[in-house]
């Protein structure tokens, strides 16, 4: 697994925070991709990692989602390619790769037995999207069997497919050790056009799925609220007991009064005022207080955020440890980094967010 990203499209979030562990539905977003390798039986992973290392260690150390996890340290950053081929050493028969940024429910069992069938020895999960650009093409036969890779074509170039990578991967192991050990590589820009190249039977799997790159402020805020209002299929759910407003934790304290409205997810300690209004689709995490008479709704607060009194969130994301002043208005596409503190009765209106950004369904 790929997670030694240092994030730059999701800050400021990450300025932080590694980006494989930003708080995602209150739990590390790695669980959710370590929860979906388990529920297909693989239970020993090895993350690549090499930046902010140990907020990775400390994160999963109590949310493995029942894996065995082994971690790779690069020194220096190797690219998506170097990542990979440090792992293997460790790695045996057939490897599942996921980029640290995927959120999915693909079903990696079907994905395995496609492998199988078609004798391939690289086989890449697709997506289809509107606006395929900003990824990488992948061109197939009626076979499945890919004929070409274009990553991230430039503006001028012909579009002539919308499935892309989707940045799941399952490889032979034993192909790993075609990339060299001693300087960055690309997976995407080398690896897999040079397999293609060379008539290693690289294939391309597109099931019916879930599927989103959650490495933008906008994407990282829409994903959540797709699992809130149950468009993910996962085994894992944010913390708390499931209740009709959403997952409360058992120390959460919602005064008389307030009131907190599905789907939402409220975390330890979470204390909300009288006369506040949390959700629908709204996660508080740990510690955070929620003052008299405040609005939060279809937002994302980290740890221990402080809401004044009459204030109101509306479409946001804000970073741990922030403070919102009385009665100031937080509005739509706002992202706010860890300890930000707004002032009393400000008004950040926030970015207007991208049409069309929800969760695609593979076809």
């Amino acid at each position: 697994m790929l997670a030694g990203g240092q994030g730059t499209r999701l800050r400021p979030l990450t300025l932080a925070r590694a980006k494989p562990v930003v708080p995602f539905c209150n739990r590390p977003f790695l669980a959710w991709q370590l929860a979906l390798l388990r529920e297909h039986g693989v239970t020993d992973v090895i993350l690549s990692c090499s930046y902010r290392v140990e907020d990775v260690r400390a994160a999963l150390a109590g949310d493995a989602c029942g894996v065995a996890l082994r971690f790779v340290v690069e020194t220096e950053p190797l690219g998506t390619g170097g990542g990979v081929r440090n792992a293997a050493d460790i790695a045996r028969g057939h490897v599942f790769v996921l980029n640290g940024d995927v959120l999915t429910d693909a079903d990696l069992g079907a994905m395995r037995r496609f492998h199988r069938a078609r004798g391939a020895r690289v086989t890449i999960l697709l997506a289809r999207v509107a606006d395929p650009r900003q990824y990488g093409l992948v061109e197939t036969g009626a076979d499945g069997r890919i004929r070409r890779f274009r990553e991230k074509p430039a503006a001028q170039e012909e579009i002539t497919t919308d499935t892309i990578n989707a940045g799941v991967y399952l490889i032979d192991a034993d192909l790993l050790r075609r990339m060299p050990a001693d300087r960055p590589v690309s997976i995407e820009r080398e690896f897999f056009p040079a397999l293609i190249a060379d008539g290693v039977p690289c294939y391309g799997f597109l099931p019916p799925a879930y599927w989103r790159d959650i490495g933008s402020p906008a994407a990282y805020h829409a994903g959540q609220m797709d699992v809130l209002e149950g468009r993910l299929r996962t085994p894992l759910a944010p913390p708390g007991e499931r209740g009709e407003a959403g997952w409360i934790a058992a120390s959460a304290r919602v005064a008389a009064g307030a009131a907190v409205r599905p789907p939402s997810a409220i975390a330890d300690g979470v204390r909300v005022a009288a006369g506040a209004r949390v959700g629908p689709r709204a996660v508080l995490g740990p510690g955070c207080v929620v003052g008299a008479g405040a609005r939060v709704e279809s937002s994302i607060l980290w740890e221990r955020v402080e809401v004044g009194d009459g204030a109101a969130l509306a479409d946001c994301v804000v970073g741990a440890g922030a403070r919102i002043g009385a009665h100031a208005v937080v509005g739509a596409g706002a992202v706010l980094e860890s300890g930000a503190v707004v002032p009393a009765r400000a008004r950040l209106p926030g970015r207007e967010r991208p049409e069309g950004d929800r969760g695609r369904v593979l076809d």
